[in-house]
């Protein structure tokens, strides 16, 4: 398998930039979802850059499993585990009892998600060789 790092890290920044996007358009459930795999692309840009595959969606899991040389300490792990929290209830209605995404997330969620996952792909970006 061809390394690709740099591709999934173009693709993870893209993705920020979606999530940034989104939230000024007032679209917080989408802010926080795509800020999720915004963060999941730049931790498998580290596996790539490593000659190993990141297997999964949940970036809290992704970087508990990076090898102890390059795992982050636990405040990036935390953020991580707080992204992973908005993988399926910002896309489907059935994550509440009623109304629907669109009625639950806020402004500071979608500010603290891009927090997030800026940190998280800033951390993997400097893990980068």
């Amino acid at each position: 398998m061809a390394e690709r790092s740099r591709d999934w890290m173009a693709q993870a920044e893209r993705d920020l930039e979606l999530s940034r996007w989104a939230a000024k358009g007032e679209f917080f459930e989408w802010a926080c979802f795509s800020a999720q795999p915004a963060a999941e692309k730049a931790v498998k840009a580290l596996y790539q850059a490593l000659h190993g595959e990141g297997r999964g969606h949940m970036v809290g899991r992704l970087l508990a499993a990076l090898p102890q040389e390059v795992r982050p300490g636990e405040a990036i792990i935390q953020r991580a585990l707080r992204l992973d929290r908005y993988y399926l209830p910002t896309r489907y209605p059935n994550g509440f009892e009623s109304g629907s995404p669109k009625d639950y997330f806020m402004v500071e969620d979608a500010e603290e998600s891009i927090e997030d996952a800026s940190q998280i792909i800033n951390f993997c970006r400097g893990q980068l060789p």
